[in-house]
């Protein structure tokens, strides 16, 4: 049995018994509201819309403050993201805001980068917050949590309709994040024609399946209204911090040669109706539908790839021990076998080696004994050579011998027939 079916049954058995007296967990909701007010709450805000807009003067007008604005350019080689956060008070309630800007949104020739990188940012913060769930040491309770409660999608004024761009970005993040169309700068466009602007935009985002923000219905408290609010979707709103005289009273308009544009006049405007409902009445939901919606729907794919699951084959409910174990095991397994493997190929290159150095070894020896025997070849050739010059000095020192054996003897026999000539010589005298 699934853990909601058991929950299920056990709303079932459980009874309903009634209160003799004063117990004091009515106390509840204000214990809530105390703990909520003293640990703050937050809210992050983006805001997706081309460069120049309005997306930054918007949101100094919806929180009735002057944030940190930065020039930007229609030359931006990818888009940015930029986040900055603010700690808000009012009276005792502190909220901590995220503004995200989109910086050079739709401005590159690759129109795919311009989605991309939200997604990519969107999909980091979720990550993030996963990771901190996950640890064993959590601290979710002062954990800044970054992931986008709200995102406003400006829309061009064009009284035409949506841009290519628009639904396809539009698209790729509905299941990411809560969406409010915003037409912006709706003083640029009369009242009919932003009426059937109004009226193109939903069906076209209907048509392609776009599943933007609705407002929530099922409470009681504020179901009228919402429901009312849902039929003015997309809100048709004006900018501005300044404040312009009308009658004996400072407003918030834009002021042209032809007339002023009051901010916070409905007949004008839908700039109340946007703050009444992002603020005022929703903030909440926001929050939860991030929370219980599209976070779920990141963390669930996130672990069913890792391989986690609520049940086996069998529909039968499978423990997070269970399959941690089993993708342990699956990993032992699948480490065993690339070892196995590399010990396998480490193997076979050893063998291809030993043969790689037998072959070389057969080649030296080979070559060893054709130099050997070339060395003996040699050394006999030597050896024939000096025996040859051996007995040619042999030869040459006996004739030698011989030479001067005849010469002593040629000598001698010279000299005694001189003496005997001398004698002679003497003897006639």
């Amino acid at each position: 049995m699934a853990s909601s079916d058991v929950a299920r049954q056990m709303d079932k058995n459980a009874r309903l018994l009634a209160l003799s007296g004063h117990v004091g967990f009515d106390s509840l909701p204000d214990q809530l509201v105390n703990k909520s007010t003293s640990q703050g709450f937050c809210f992050n805000i983006l805001c997706i819309g081309e460069t120049g807009i309005g997306k930054s003067t918007l949101m100094d007008t919806l929180f009735n403050t002057n944030f940190e604005n930065f020039e930007s350019s229609h030359f931006e080689p990818k888009v940015k993201l930029r986040a900055q956060t603010y700690d808000l008070q009012e009276s005792n309630v502190r909220l901590k805001l995220t503004v995200v800007n989109t910086v050079g949104f739709g401005d590159q020739m690759n129109k795919q980068e311009s989605y991309q990188h939200i997604v990519d940012y969107i999909d980091t913060q979720f990550e993030s917050y996963l990771q901190e769930e996950l640890k064993i040491k959590r601290s979710l309770h002062n954990y800044h949590d970054s992931r986008i409660h709200a995102c406003l999608y400006f829309i061009a004024p064009s009284g035409h309709s949506l841009k290519s761009l628009d639904l396809v970005t539009m698209k790729k993040l509905d299941s990411k994040v809560n969406i409010i169309p915003v037409i912006a700068k709706a003083d640029t466009i009369s009242k009919s024609e932003l009426h059937k602007f109004k009226i193109k935009i939903m069906s076209e985002l209907v048509s392609n399946g776009v599943q933007i923000y609705q407002f929530p219905i099922d409470d009681e408290s504020v179901a009228k209204i919402n429901t009312a609010m849902n039929g003015h979707l997309p809100f048709a709103v004006v900018g501005s911090t300044e404040e312009v005289s009308v009658g004996n009273k400072m407003v918030k308009a834009r002021q042209y040669p032809w007339g002023v544009v009051q901010v916070e006049n409905e007949s004008h405007c839908d700039f109340v109706k946007l703050r009444e409902m992002l603020i005022c009445v929703n903030m909440e939901d926001l929050r939860e539908q991030t929370h219980s919606r599209h976070y779920e729907l990141y963390r669930r794919c996130k672990l069913e790839e890792m391989g986690f699951r609520d049940t086996d084959p069998e529909s039968k409910p499978v423990s997070l021990q269970q399959t941690y174990e089993e993708k342990r095991q699956e990993f032992v397994g699948e480490l065993q076998r690339r070892e196995e493997e590399m010990r396998q190929t480490f193997v076979q290159r050893v063998k291809e080696k030993e043969s790689e150095l037998k072959d070389a070894e057969r080649e030296l020896q080979g070559k060893f004994e054709q130099l050997k025997r070339m060395h003996a070849e040699e050394k006999s050739k030597l050896e024939e050579k000096r025996r040859s010059l051996e007995e040619e000095m042999s030869v040459f020192s006996k004739r030698r011998a011989a030479s001067e054996l005849l010469q002593a003897q040629t000598f001698n026999t010279s000299s005694n027939n001189k003496k005997d000539k001398d004698r002679k010589n003497s003897g006639l005298m």
